[in-house]
């Protein structure tokens, strides 16, 4: 059975839920529901497996923090013998409005500590991720605060519908391959 490894970065613990930081394990917790998944714990990270049209979907939430993430992630590639190129990273991404999502082949880490960790580990940059905008609306010198931050009453529902659009496309990724993917959710602009 072919196999993919689906991982949402975010931070363990009650003081990140609902955090934009966390968008991208609640991305992955979003089609774990839909499937009815069940999550256990596993080395470095939660983890759930997922059949999905003939595929096994082994969908993870480091347990490692944001900045240590590829460690995680290099774990579970190796463990499941999964190729690159079946990995999706699931991350929040300040440089993309919260209407937009950028699925990419590659890329740099964009000054993100759990893409960075990624890259460190796998030793390459060249794995498919799908961004998550999360926006930029902070004050100078407040960045921090706004990535750990939770998100605003007022951007909730568009929130919400984000999540389960991106567990539509991590399913698109994984039934239709990365090319065709791009090209559908690279055009996606959501109403604010």
């Amino acid at each position: 059975m072919e196999k993919f490894l689906i991982a949402g970065l975010g931070n363990i613990g009650p003081d990140y839920v609902n955090t934009r930081h966390n968008a991208g394990f609640d991305a992955v917790d979003a089609l774990i529901k839909r499937h009815h998944g069940i999550v256990h714990d596993g080395r470095l990270a939660d983890v759930c497996e997922i059949k999905y049209k003939g595929k096994l979907l082994i969908v993870i939430k480091p347990t490692t923090f944001m900045n240590l993430s590829g460690r995680s992630i290099k774990y579970w590639l190796d463990k499941e013998n999964i190729d690159i190129d079946h990995l999706l990273v699931v991350v929040d991404d300040l440089a993309l409005p919260l209407t937009k999502f950028r699925l990419r082949a590659s890329g740099s880490d964009a000054g993100h500590n759990g893409l960075r960790s990624i890259q460190e580990c796998l030793e390459t940059n060249i794995y498919p991720r799908l961004r998550f905008g999360i926006g930029d609306n902070f004050q100078r010198g407040k960045q921090v605060d706004f990535v750990l931050g939770k998100w605003e009453s007022n951007e909730l529902p568009l929130v919400k519908q984000k999540f389960e659009i991106a567990a539509d496309i991590i399913e698109q990724f994984v039934g239709a391959g990365l090319e065709i993917t791009m090209n559908a959710v690279n055009k996606i602009e959501l109403d604010s």
